[in-house]
């Protein structure tokens, strides 16, 4: 069974593994901050609500929330992340798609809260 985050169903992301790898990483290198950063805040679902009502589809949804989570993500850390994954990223390639992971973690959490509603066909 693949690892997920809390309230993550996996429906949009599928696979969480680079996330975690990420944190692995940030732990090893000392760096809890770059954890607490790269962990879904009450904030968070203030935004989702907000993005959510401007009647987005999925994609855009996504990619305003991949905007708003990508300074929280360390691209050095990302980077490792994804090589330890087996998967050869530039540092800012891996930082947007760890922020993706964020995002899609908190369209699944906010789904599960039921904050928004994934209809048939999206995730």
């Amino acid at each position: 069974m693949p690892r997920r985050p809390p309230f993550a169903s996996g429906k949009v992301a599928g696979d969480y593994e680079p996330l975690f790898l990420y944190w692995e990483v940030a732990r090893e290198r000392g760096r809890e901050d770059l954890i607490e950063a790269a962990t879904l805040r009450e904030e968070d679902y203030k935004v989702l609500q907000r993005e959510a009502g401007e009647g987005l589809g999925l994609d855009a949804l996504l990619e305003a929330l991949t905007s708003y989570m990508e300074d929280r993500v360390d691209p050095v850390v990302a980077a490792e992340a994804y090589r330890r994954y087996g998967v050869e990223a530039s540092p800012e390639d891996a930082r947007r798609l760890i922020a993706r992971l964020l995002a899609s973690w908190l369209v699944e959490a906010g789904e599960y809260w039921g904050f928004v509603r994934l209809r048939r066909g999206e995730g």
